[in-house]
């Protein structure tokens, strides 16, 4: 099972996209003069190639109304210096990754010597969270304008507070390892900061790297990391969601996310009982946005802020996923918020309890299907891991993590 990845410019004649046969599908990234603005992935069906007529049909109806808004913000909107930003530090939290390491510095390469040539210097910092050889600081020494700190606490919060200590800088960014940027990524954030100079946090578009496995399809087919294709501001309140901002997801991703280092100080930081390794594989950027929000900074999602994530590539790696990131660390995010926010207690036990309904519906609906012999989007033994997860995190999670914490801590004094 294979999709193949394909990124066109309707600003220029669209052409044929070819496939192999070993394809079960494409997935098309669709930019207007390099401005991402759509993407869409289906099944091919054993066909040598997406004809012109298919693309046209497609782009039309999914994203005219869209090229037409970008023809005219693109008119309007005055043309600014897309490098003009205050300081910035790009963190880079790793461990013992790295050939993913090297892609993503090389990916940044030119981006940064642009910002480097405008007299606008940017600082990359790679934290090496508790490795097991030298192979990350070997790396690190390769590139002269890079730094690296030794974090020997293990678990990404660790990592993601020791670059608020370390940084400084007015912003701090944080990119996963297995990442690239954008060509446009930079200026994405750029422009989103100047169009919002009060926010304190910036999201951005996460698409997948590549689609060449089961795995990564089921996953990109779910949705994956993708937030849409328009900028949205988000306040203190919603008045179309009586859960927000509990559903902290929707705001972004932690493998492409931007603060004003300064609120992260005085936020106290992540919760180092969140993302902490294998233990709870997550929460701890859903943690920040809601206590961002909470705080009252605005948080912006700027699609043109964009990076490629490397999915997991087999099922065993991804049901994990489902299961402890996307189960058990959602859940200890929320256990978390019921005991330190009383004021929206109500609103978020709705939320523990819309999402275990609609898991199980959505498990159910699926192995419904499976019975029948019809497609279904994700194996039910997936989703089965998915609530079993929610519920142990529901069931004092985040106590044994924030004790195995603490415990961790005083290994480290």
């Amino acid at each position: 099972m294979r999709y193949s990845h394909f990124d066109i410019d309707v600003a220029y004649p669209l052409q044929e996209l070819p496939l192999e046969r070993s394809d079960t599908g494409a997935a098309v990234l669709v930019r207007l003069k390099g401005v991402p603005i759509g993407f869409w992935m289906e099944a091919t069906h054993g066909a040598p190639s997406v004809s012109i007529d298919t693309l046209e049909e497609r782009i039309a109806s999914k994203f005219g109304d869209r090229i037409v808004a970008e023809a005219v913000r693109e008119e309007l909107t005055p043309r600014s210096d897309p490098l003009a930003f205050p300081s910035l530090t790009i963190a880079i939290c790793t461990k013992d990754r790295p050939e993913s390491l090297k892609r993503l510095l090389e990916s940044l390469r030119t981006q940064l010597a642009a910002a480097a040539a405008a007299r606008r210097p940017i600082e990359v910092l790679i934290v090496d969270n508790a490795p097991s050889d030298s192979r990350t600081r070997d790396v690190a020494a390769r590139w002269p304008d890079v730094r690296y700190v030794l974090e020997p606490k293990p678990g990404l919060n660790f990592g993601r507070n020791r670059a608020v200590r370390e940084s400084g800088s007015e912003f701090l960014t944080y990119l996963d390892d297995d990442v690239v940027v954008d060509c446009g990524w930079l200026a994405g954030l750029c422009e989103a900061w100047a169009a919002n100079r009060d926010a304190g946090a910036f999201t951005g578009q996460v698409l997948a790297l590549e689609l060449e496995t089961e795995a990564q399809i089921i996953f990109e087919r779910r949705g994956g990391f993708r937030r849409g294709f328009d900028r949205i501001r988000y306040g203190p309140i919603s008045v179309n969601d009586q859960l927000y901002p509990g559903g902290a997801g929707s705001f972004g991703a932690g493998a492409n996310m931007c603060f004003r280092t300064r609120m992260l100080a005085a936020l106290g930081g992540f919760d180092e009982a969140l993302d902490t390794g294998a233990w709870v594989p997550g929460g701890g950027d859903l943690d920040m946005f809601y206590r961002v929000i909470r705080a009252g900074y605005p948080l912006v999602y700027e699609p043109r802020f964009l990076v490629f994530h490397e999915h997991r590539r087999e099922m065993a790696d991804l049901s994990r996923q489902y299961r402890r990131s996307w189960g058990l660390g959602f859940m200890c995010y929320l256990v978390k918020c019921l005991k330190t926010d009383p004021e929206r207690r109500v609103p978020l036990l709705r939320l523990v309890k819309w999402w275990f309904v609609h898991h199980t519906r959505v498990l159910l609906n699926n192995l419904h299907r499976q019975a029948r012999g019809l497609d279904y989007k994700i194996p039910p033994k997936m989703l089965a891991g998915e609530l079993w997860g929610g519920l142990v995190g529901l069931l004092g999670g985040y106590g044994r993590s924030a004790r195995r914490v603490a415990a961790i801590r005083r290994q480290f004094q």
